[in-house]
């Protein structure tokens, strides 16, 4: 296997594709190739507009990207689940829905990859080995499963939904419900942070596309998270005991993730993303914890300190929920307004510097190839065999630009340069001569170019069809000249045009195929 391009696999497995006449798995294979870089952008562009297509079967789709991932491959399944998860985030929700409907999922938790142990991973950019890279698999595999099963259980996508104070659906939803749907984000989220990499593993264009897609759905995971958690805060202290206890243990979770999404962001930071472009956390202040354990312990019937009374407590745990609110709700517009960023919606994970160094690079080398290219040749006859060698040459060869072209649709037939130069050029011709002359169109292939003035001329009263006069040019352009004619067959011409510079006068001279006896001055005997 070479990493610096298609393989032969790929190419036989797109031909057949095409022999077939499958389109959508070319196009799948094209996406999922053993190239050890990230799918290509224009193959997830038409993936992601063949869901939008009615007449395209998604379940076909979905399989043929779960067939893909069942390969031996590491750098195929990756990109197979890279795929599906660009399809997810920006494709019909028609794809996500069969997903989450069927029970086709990624079954690679035991998915381990040893082709490229015994060369020492060589073959791959970085020294990066399949073995390696085979935990990250298994864990991108699990997180796409927990997306699909979150979509199952609440009928809609986390990181589709809208987020913010007055429409978000998470900040405007009942205790009752809230308290349902924060443990399936939570499993989602869990999901995410259970990739656990490291900036030193980020060492391909494979496993970096994976990260910012990643990284792309825990910015709209945690903004939704947060919502949440301040809805929840503000409904505490209304509820009864068994919601209650349910809330602080969502609390307390909320608290462990947010240290853990914190180290995802730092290793996003390291890597290379803007810190401008990474949103700020901002905690709860560790009191808020302690009054809401107050509260819970209040409606349990357990003894509280002597310190803190009901009322006092009560007063105490509303001021310290609401500076929670406060800070959580700083945390919640910073992520919200990274989410609405489309930043990072078509990133492939590639360097902005590379990239552009990248392309400049290519830009000289085009720009130095068209100017060796329209330069000059440096000799005729360099440019003479360059230009015979060259089919798509689009001006004929110097040594050839004073040979006539052979029309095939003209009436009258290219003169040689030196006749053309010697002689006035007889009359125009007509356009309607086109139509009735009868002259042969290869007929100047067979002249002979060094004709000069004594050639013979045929008579300039040629006649047509219907006594039409034809001009002289056409009525030469015969299958054979007259003197040529009368070499084989003879003067078959009447007496009184011998003097008339026609072709009868030579044909005085003997012909083995003469039928007729001549007199000495030429002329034929009657």
């Amino acid at each position: 296997m070479t990493m610096a391009g298609q393989t032969i696999n790929d190419r036989l497995l797109a031909a057949r594709h095409s022999l077939a006449g499958q389109g959508l798995a070319k196009s799948v294979c094209k996406a999922t190739t053993e190239e050890c870089i990230g799918p290509k952008k224009k193959h997830l562009d038409y993936l992601v507009h063949c869901t939008n297509e009615p007449n395209v079967s998604i379940p076909h789709l979905a399989n043929l990207l779960i067939e893909r991932s069942q390969n031996a491959n590491w750098v195929v399944v990756y990109k197979s689940l890279i795929t599906t998860h660009h399809l997810m985030a920006y494709g019909n929700e028609r794809f996500m829905q069969y997903l989450a409907s069927s029970n086709s999922t990624f079954n690679l938790s035991s998915f381990l990859d040893k082709g490229t142990v015994q060369d020492g991973g060589m073959g791959i950019p970085g020294g990066r080995m399949g073995y390696d890279m085979s935990p990250f698999i298994r864990r991108y595999a699990k997180y796409l499963n927990e997306k699909s099963l979150s979509y199952r259980a609440m009928a809609f996508d986390f990181c589709k939904v809208k987020r913010g104070k007055e429409e978000g659906s998470l900040r405007n939803m009942n205790a009752e419900k809230l308290l349902k749907t924060l443990p399936v984000l939570q499993a989602q989220l869990d999901g995410l942070l259970e990739f656990d990499c490291q900036s030193n593993d980020l060492t391909n264009g494979v496993i970096n596309m994976s990260f910012m897609l990643l990284f792309r759905d825990l910015i709209r995971l945690f903004a939704c998270y947060n919502d949440g958690i301040i809805n929840l805060l503000e409904k505490y202290f209304d509820m009864n005991k068994k919601h209650a206890r349910d809330a602080l243990d969502l609390y307390k979770k909320f608290l462990v993730r947010m240290d853990r999404v914190g180290e995802f962001l730092k290793v996003a930071e390291n890597v290379g993303i803007d810190k401008g472009d990474i949103p700020d956390l901002t905690k709860a202040p560790s009191s808020l914890l302690d009054a809401l354990e107050q509260h819970l312990a209040t409606l349990e019937g357990r003894k509280v300190s002597a310190a803190n009374t009901p009322t006092q407590s009560s007063s105490y745990q509303r001021t310290n929920v609401k500076s929670a609110v406060s800070a959580l709700s700083s945390t919640s517009s910073a992520f919200g307004t990274a989410a609405a960023s489309s930043k990072f919606d078509t990133t492939n994970g590639i360097d902005e510097q590379l990239k552009a160094q990248v392309l400049a690079e290519e830009e000289a080398a085009m720009n130095q190839y068209k100017s060796k290219v329209s330069s000059p040749t440096s000799s005729g006859a360099a440019g003479a065999s360059a230009a015979l060698t060259n089919p798509f040459l689009s001006s004929p060869p110097a040594s050839q630009a004073g040979q006539p072209i052979v029309d095939l649709f003209g009436a009258a037939s290219a003169q040689p340069a030196a006749a053309a130069a010697g002689a006035p050029q007889a009359h125009a011709t007509k356009a309607s001569d086109d139509l009735l002359q009868l002259g042969n169109p290869f007929a100047d292939m067979f002249e002979a170019s060094g004709n000069s003035g004594g050639n013979v001329t045929a008579a300039a009263g040629a006649t047509g069809f219907n006594g039409s006069t034809v001009s002289s040019a056409a009525a030469t352009n015969a299958f054979v000249s007259d003197s040529n004619f009368t070499s084989v067959f003879g003067n078959t011409e009447p007496a009184g045009h011998a003097g008339d510079g026609s072709a009868a006068e030579y044909a005085g001279t003997g012909s083995p195929f003469d039928w007729g006896a001549t007199d000495d001055d030429g002329r034929a005997a009657q």
